[in-house]
């Protein structure tokens, strides 16, 4: 059994068996393990740390005019995997393994967007309309969340350090089953299209909303090129 982390997912556990003194030249080679893995531990602590340093002392990211705070992640898995150790018992090559498996997890990210102007109006396009925000009115929200399963693959090893304690580490993929998901959330409060206001006009909310579509289709086709998730984890684990 074993328990670390996963920059992907948070904080890792899993549980498993391989008895690698069967005497069959096979048996001692292959073993099998549960694994899960979730940043709720650690949720609130992992966000206030990124928010830290993405603001280097400020508060958040600017990017043009705009600026990118409050940002949030929460994350987990749950999966079975299949080892082989090509070497079996063998001192130090021993503990390298080849894995396959099913995972099924999620990613979800999110983060405020604000004007950071004082003063003026705030411009922005959205598939080739214009609109305006009057100063500080500007805000809005982005989101990305990932819903995955699929077939997992990867490599790692465990090295043995006293008393059955040992070094873990796995790095794979899974090859997952749909790809990342993007939203984008813009608030009619203040929203101008050549200085009429977009909210309780039907026509113009009507045409905002096929506008963002537009706009998040030509961000999902740039994510729908990534149909892998990687998975990678380091931690300790106790071989009984």
């Amino acid at each position: 059994m074993g328990i670390g982390v996963s920059p992907t997912s948070g904080i890792n556990g899993f549980v498993g068996y391989n008895n690698k003194n069967f005497n069959s030249f096979w048996a001692k080679r292959f073993g099998v393990r549960f694994d899960m893995a979730t940043y709720s531990p650690i949720k609130s602590k992992l966000n206030k740390e990124i928010n830290e340093i993405a603001g280097k002392g400020e508060d958040g990211v600017e990017i043009g005019d705009m600026k990118i705070e409050n940002f949030a992640l929460d994350g987990k898995h749950y999966g079975a995997m299949i080892d082989f150790y090509p070497f079996g018992n063998t001192w130090f090559l021993g503990g390298w393994r080849i894995s396959g498996g099913y995972f099924n997890g999620k990613l979800n990210a999110k983060a405020d967007i604000t004007d950071k102007n004082i003063g003026g109006v705030y411009e922005f396009e959205l598939n080739g309309q214009t609109y305006t925000y009057d100063a500080g009115a500007a805000h809005g929200k982005a989101k990305v969340n990932w819903n995955y399963s699929g077939p997992y693959v990867g490599t790692g090893f465990d090295l043995g350090l006293f008393w059955g304690i040992k070094v873990y580490f796995d790095a794979g993929v899974v090859l997952a089953d749909k790809s990342a998901k993007a939203d984008l959330d813009i608030p009619l409060t203040g929203l101008e299209v050549g200085g009429v206001p977009v909210q309780s006009n039907p026509t113009l909310e009507a045409i905002l909303k096929d506008n963002i579509k537009a706009e998040l289709k030509d961000i999902q086709d740039d994510l729908d090129k990534y149909d892998y998730f990687p998975l990678v984890k380091l931690g300790f684990m106790y071989r009984f």
